[in-house]
């Protein structure tokens, strides 16, 4: 799996449109064996399904599952069915999330802002790798997870508080993963975390993107991600700058950062215009 996902066999969620749209038709361009999409938009994902495989000729078998990643039981039950079904994916994209952003944090509402957020973001990804990691471990076949994280998880924002928690998250548990299959002697299964800053997929529709952190194209992200992934390396930086401001925030005072790179870099008003998907 180190050059190509020819013969693998991989699960993405949030596949109906957007990047996991993109990982999937990769997939299919590189030969899987076959594709599984969950997403919960149903005429979304069934539109994609069909496309994806009339492109892929029959050479890959996609399959499409409509399933909220949101709810824990609709996650074990549609696990259950992949498993019955295709057997268990060599690679495992945790790609779907969302945001709510634009407003501080005493504005947002526990119920539709709050726990949704830290349920799609932070809880999902564990809930869907637990399904499938165990069978991933002993099956012996070099296997992958894909964390799809963000650099606001590394990084405090404005605007963007419960996002930034979630992806804090995700990128703590995601790294500890990666860790305890390597302690357990595992090897053969690898994670890789990943924390681009905005791209332009219309999610962040409005976001700016700060000095020396550019709104990334998608598909410059795809690809860094995808080769990270056959490659089995643990941490995917988009861009550069997303290094440095860790590296920053660990030697700088608080407030000194907060004014060279939180103002003085935009990072701290890159949410202000922020609307979401049009």
């Amino acid at each position: 799996m180190a050059r190509t996902a020819r013969g693998a066999r991989i699960l993405i969620t949030g596949a109906a449109g957007g990047m996991g749209r993109m990982y999937a038709e990769r997939a299919v361009r590189e030969g899987a064996e076959w594709v599984v999409l969950w997403d919960r938009d149903a005429p979304t994902l069934a539109r994609t399904a069909t496309e994806l495989g009339a492109v892929s000729r029959r050479r890959t078998d996609v399959r499409s599952y409509v399933v909220d990643v949101s709810e824990l039981g609709a996650i074990a039950k549609t696990a259950h069915r992949v498993r019955r079904d295709v057997g268990t994916p060599d690679v495992l994209v945790n790609n779907a999330g969302i945001v709510r952003g634009n407003r501080y944090f005493w504005e947002t509402d526990a119920g539709d802002d709050v726990r949704p957020t830290m349920l799609v973001n932070a809880l999902a990804p564990m809930y869907v790798t637990r399904e499938f990691l165990p069978d991933m471990i002993a099956s012996g076949r070099p296997a992958r997870v894909v964390n799809i994280g963000s650099a606001a998880g590394t990084l405090a924002n404005p605007r963007m508080a419960v996002y930034a928690a979630s992806k804090a998250a995700l990128n703590g548990w995601s790294d500890s993963l990666r860790l305890e299959l390597e302690q357990a002697g595992h090897g053969h299964v690898t994670v890789t975390t990943v924390t681009p800053s905005y791209v332009s997929t219309g999610m962040f529709g409005g976001a700016r993107g700060p000095l020396l952190a550019p709104v990334l194209e998608p598909e410059f992200v795809i690809d860094r991600v995808w080769r990270a992934m056959l490659a089995g390396r643990p941490l995917v930086e988009l861009p550069a700058s997303v290094r440095l401001s860790r590296v920053l925030r660990a030697l700088l005072p608080t407030r000194v950062f907060d004014r060279v790179v939180g103002d003085g870099f935009g990072v701290y008003r890159s949410m202000d215009e922020f609307r979401g998907r049009d």
